[in-house]
């Protein structure tokens, strides 16, 4: 679908918004403008379908999602939301994911059962998928184009020039279009980083990482590879989440499509992502000799790929991380993958993106309806993606610091499921109260808070928590303490806290897979009920009251 390009030179506009970009982002932001009457143009140098990672999603993705659907009115972004909409909708080409999974590893020994972490994902909030990618991406695409989005694919811009009147994009060969506003969604490759020279050298970030990836056919099931006694089994099996293999320093992911009856697609995403201080990339090996190479330090991790085919070139990335000096200038904004990237650990892509999205779409709105497309406008994004890479890059950092001792690692893996949760839960409260009168003033609400990016961002408590475990896994890795001291301080807080859920699993140290059942959750409920932190009982038990509501009604709450 294309038009007819319209001259330049400071020439009036025809398209309010161009965007870059038509991936996910690109195509999802596209649709909601569209759908609100926005004069879209949605550029892209490449064309779909085509291979995307950022498989997984987490229950914050899917409330995001289920926000921008509700509030923007496009329904077909609920399709996403739920692994049963995708399946319907698209085809039974998903993954079903009812858990994170960690198993640590140690080179060269058994993995022990004792160092293992199931998080469950509570199936009566939120039902959960892994993403096939090249699926959704072109799902969404169409959808812009249904609302009425221009799209132009194979279409690489070479220059951006802005003016009084607007911006102009071309390409090498002299084609143009003009837009009041462009959103730069294409990723590591921006034309506007590019251009701004946005780039920051050296990339902010204290996270190092590098990954080789692949979809591969005949990987086998995580669950075969054990033969263990019935308390060292999870209770949901390994292969029906996102598998992810710890060791020091580095992590296998293992994202199955193909991970439940009614599946399709034989293919199962796989990846390893690797420090390379530790680990320089290897000049004598190809992509996929590194991978085995490393896979077959570990015992268990070997025959989980022994036999698996690749049914793609593999693709081996130098260091991932990226930053940039800002997100928003005057008639200008990078989305995105377009302004950064950290690690694919805890599958923060698309939330970080859905959240931005949400954020950035009504303030695009407005501009359009009053002509004002100067920075300050969009300052609160450029301080929420900022806030996002940030606090995102600390997590992953200590937790890859983490990994050198289960202890520790346990302790970071319960502030980060519970700052989750919690920030989902908060995410679902504005849901709610939008459900029962419409007012998109509770949306504006959630934004007013003082630490944009982190999941909770409005509790000082939860803060103060988070900081003391970056602390403490900093100063294990400088020597200062051990790892057993940096544990035992951030346990003692997260025990002491009240703000923390007890007997679910979020202050025990000892328990390994936080799927509750019924007994467990009653002992919170009492819990919450007798000494909890009022936000906290106001949430968890707000969030439970629909749940149930939209039980006995037969259906899911999202």
């Amino acid at each position: 679908m294309s038009d007819t390009p319209t001259p330049a030179g400071g020439a009036s506009p025809e398209h309010d918004v161009a965007i870059l970009g038509s991936g996910i982002a690109g195509s999802m932001l596209a649709a909601v403008l569209a759908r609100n009457g926005v004069k879209v143009l949605l550029l892209d140098a490449a064309a779909h379908p085509r291979f995307a990672i950022g498989e997984s999603t987490i229950p914050y993705t899917l409330v995001c999602l289920r926000t921008i659907a509700e509030r923007y009115d496009v329904p077909e972004i609920k399709t996403l939301a739920t692994f049963t909409n995708a399946t319907k909708v698209l085809g039974p080409r998903f993954g079903v994911k009812k858990h994170f999974g960690f198993l640590l590893h140690h080179e060269g020994q058994d993995q022990d059962p004792r160092e293992v972490n199931q998080f469950g994902t509570p199936g009566l909030l939120h039902e959960a998928s892994h993403l096939y990618r090249q699926d959704t991406d072109a799902y969404m695409y169409h959808v812009a184009l249904k609302y009425g989005a221009v799209a132009r694919q194979n279409f690489r811009v070479a220059d951006v020039d802005f003016d009084d009147a607007g911006v102009t994009l071309s390409t090498a060969e002299g084609e143009e279009y003009r837009a009041k506003y462009v959103v730069d969604a294409s990723g590591y490759r921006s034309p506007l980083a590019e251009k701004f020279n946005l780039r920051e050298d050296p990339c902010r970030f204290s996270h190092h990482s590098r990954s080789i990836w692949n979809h591969m056919a005949g990987v086998r099931p995580t669950d075969d590879l054990f033969d263990r006694a019935p308390e060292d089994t999870p209770p949901s099996p390994w292969y029906q989440g996102t598998v992810h293999h710890l060791f020091e320093r580095g992590w296998f992911w293992v994202i199955g499509f193909d991970n439940h009856p009614a599946s399709r697609n034989p293919l199962c995403s796989v990846g390893l992502t690797l420090d390379p201080r530790k680990y320089p990339k290897s000049a004598d090996m190809t992509p996929e000799e590194e991978f085995y190479h490393h896979a077959a330090r570990f015992p268990d991790i070997a025959r989980q790929f022994e036999g698996a085919r690749p049914v793609r070139s593999w693709v081996s990335t130098d260091r991932l991380q990226y930053s940039s000096k800002q997100c928003a200038g005057d008639r200008w904004f990078l989305l995105s993958h377009a302004a950064g990237f950290l690690d694919p650990l805890y599958s923060r892509g698309l939330s970080n993106t859905a959240e931005a999205i949400n954020s950035l779409t009504w303030r695009l709105l407005d501009a359009v309806k009053d002509g004002d497309f100067s920075r300050e406008r969009f300052d609160y994004v450029d301080r929420l993606q900022q806030g996002l890479f940030d606090y995102n890059d600390s997590l992953v950092n200590a937790s890859f610091i983490s990994f050198s001792d289960y202890d520790l690692w346990t302790a970071v893996y319960r502030i980060w499921s519970w700052g989750a949760n919690a920030g989902t839960y908060r995410l679902s409260e504005g849901l709610f109260k939008y459900y029962k009168d419409g007012r998109d003033q509770h949306f504006k609400d959630l934004e007013k808070a003082p630490h944009l990016g982190l999941y909770w961002p409005d509790h000082d408590g939860f803060k103060g928590l988070y900081d003391s475990l970056i602390e403490e896994c900093l100063a294990y890795e400088a020597g200062k303490v051990t790892a057993r001291e940096a544990a035992d301080t951030v346990y003692d807080q997260l025990q002491s806290a009240n703000f923390v859920p007890k007997h679910f699993g979020f202050a025990e140290r000892d328990l390994r897979f936080m799927i509750p059942n019924a007994k467990v959750m009653a002992k919170t409920a009492r819990w919450l009920h007798t000494e909890a932190d009022p936000v906290v009982k106001r949430m968890m038990t707000g969030n439970a009251r629909e749940a149930v509501k939209a039980k006995l009604k037969g259906r899911r709450i999202f």
